[in-house]
């Protein structure tokens, strides 16, 4: 009997600008682990195609007409299963922090080469979140020029293990990734974000990724 291929992913394709969603999906589909389903030229277009077929993952541009990639990504969120990724050519701080918080899996620049948004895309599959170092240094030398009294976050709360772990989750970095950054187990891994969850009241890896780049509990 012969092997079962595995699923491939199922991506759709945000953009209204019809050369770069068309050369996304030419691109994307030369890789065998994924099945670009449709391209679409507006949030709108996007959230009505995740809610009546199975899609794994909607690669959404920010700026769209009728609905951006940041409203697109709640709903999306909130009311199907797909996963929202914000891919585009803009790094604006304030699209980044809105669209994480509404549920954005990855935010990444159209200027990566194929092989970072395939693992990108990948590693969301699995469960991670994706925010490129650039765009997370940017939103952090933007935060530190605002004054101490805009922000709840308070070091001293922390370990130095800690923090260095929320650092790496705000990156992206899966469990086991972080374990072998920091030459501990996965096991001491989840036991600090347990406890990091423990003394935010947060309750998953998104929100304490927000919580370090932006230092408050939303």
């Amino acid at each position: 009997m012969a092997p079962q291929e595995p699923n491939k992913i199922k991506l759709i394709i945000a953009d209204d600008n019809s050369f770069i969603r068309e050369g996304l999906k030419i691109i994307l589909n030369t890789y065998e682990e994924f099945e670009v389903l449709d391209t679409v030229n507006d949030g709108n277009e996007a959230f009505d195609y995740c809610t009546k077929h199975e899609v794994d993952i909607a690669l959404l541009d920010v700026r769209m007409p009728n609905l951006n990639g940041v409203e697109a990504t709640k709903l999306i969120s909130e009311k199907t299963k797909t996963k929202p990724i914000i891919i585009t050519t803009f790094d604006d701080d304030e699209y980044i922090l809105d669209a994480i918080k509404n549920g954005a899996k990855g935010y990444l620049l159209k200027n990566n080469d194929p092989e970072r948004i395939r693992d990108a895309i990948k590693s969301v599959m699995n469960g991670n979140s994706i925010i490129q170092d650039v765009v997370l240094d940017k939103i952090k030398s933007n935060l530190t020029r605002k004054k101490e009294t805009d922000t709840k976050f308070d070091p001293s709360l922390f370990t130095e293990r800690e923090r260095e772990i929320m650092s790496l989750i705000a990156k992206g970095y899966s469990n086991k990734a972080i374990s072998k950054q920091l030459f501990i187990s996965e096991g001491t891994v989840a036991n600090y974000i347990t406890s990091i969850l423990g003394k935010t009241g947060l309750e998953h890896r998104t929100q304490i990724a927000i919580y370090f780049i932006t230092g408050k509990v939303e």
